[in-house]
């Protein structure tokens, strides 16, 4: 079992964790990979890792690694997409931060969780993804991203305009801080605090979700995945905020902005036990009733 691990730099009370995970490794006679900055950052606590091999780049994992396991929380989990790119390599998430929701693997799972990789008994959710492409170009190679688009104001200037097209149909222009393009995976990231919808994994589509909207009569729109989203951003000030997941670029508008679905799929691994439903109700306590009758 060929195993890379990434993290981000670890508080002090979740060193057990990562600890257990290398042990738990190594009692499976794993070949593990380190990336190398993670490696770095627990030398001084963890020096027998500095025996083992490391990562730094996409390519030192192509044909190399049956799995790729995240520690830490969502946002961690959200870094590896750089370095597995189209590669198809199945990522597990650990959850040592706070909510987990794609992390979905508990600390207190960990031995459980490698059992199951050993005995090839879990399943792989296909998640989609949004691609970006841009006139100029942004974001280098990694124009793409597991939950969504954002446009969005700079910080002290008013709100925007986005003239929205889909498929070349004007759809509405949003007049708001923002505008989010959330994959079923991200709906329930940004997108949900700002209002939109849950989407199942499976359902094939994107919501289009505006950031404090000035007209209240503008509500998220569901539109089908194969769709192309074409956006004009306007301002006074002509300078925007653009992301993918939390990897963020400067705009100005005369940058063509177009969305559209991934060629390809993020494997995220989960145990047979787990499901997206469960996930959704123990992690954000969906349909819960805190009322006493």
């Amino acid at each position: 079992m060929r195993v890379a691990i990434y993290g981000r730099k670890p508080d002090a009370e979740k060193l057990p964790f990562i600890r257990l995970l290398f042990h738990e490794l190594d009692r499976r006679n794993a070949e593990i990979k380190v990336f190398k900055r993670f490696q770095r950052e627990l030398q001084e606590d963890i020096p027998e890792l500095g025996r083992l091999q490391s990562f730094h780049k996409h390519h030192d994992l192509l044909g190399k690694t049956d799995y790729l396991i995240s520690i830490g929380g969502d946002g961690t989990l959200l870094d590896t997409l750089t370095f597995i790119r189209d590669s198809g390599i199945p990522v597990l998430g650990i959850n040592i931060g706070r909510l987990g929701f794609l992390s979905s693997i508990g600390k207190e799972e960990i031995s459980h969780a490698l059992n199951a990789l050993e005995e090839g008994k879990y399943l792989i959710d296909k998640r989609s993804m949004i691609r970006l492409d841009a006139e100029p170009h942004l974001f280098g190679e990694i124009n793409y991203g597991l939950n969504e688009f954002t446009i969005h104001k700079r910080e002290s200037t008013s709100m925007i305009r986005i003239n929205t097209y889909i498929n070349e149909e004007f759809l509405t222009t949003f007049w708001a801080d923002g505008l989010i393009v959330a994959t079923p995976t991200g709906s329930t990231a940004y997108s949900l605090s700002c209002g939109g919808p849950i989407i199942l994994p499976e359902s094939e589509s994107f919501v289009i979700t505006p950031v404090a909207p000035h007209n209240l009569s503008v509500r998220p729109i569901v539109v089908p995945d194969d769709s192309r989203i074409r956006f004009e951003p306007e301002s006074r000030q002509d300078q925007f905020y653009c992301t993918l997941d939390s990897r963020q670029e400067e705009i100005k508008s005369q940058h063509e902005l177009i969305v559209r679905k991934a060629d390809f799929s993020f494997n995220l691994i989960r145990l047979p036990e787990n499901n997206f439903l469960k996930t959704l109700r123990n992690k954000l306590h969906w349909g819960y009733d805190k009322r006493n009758f």
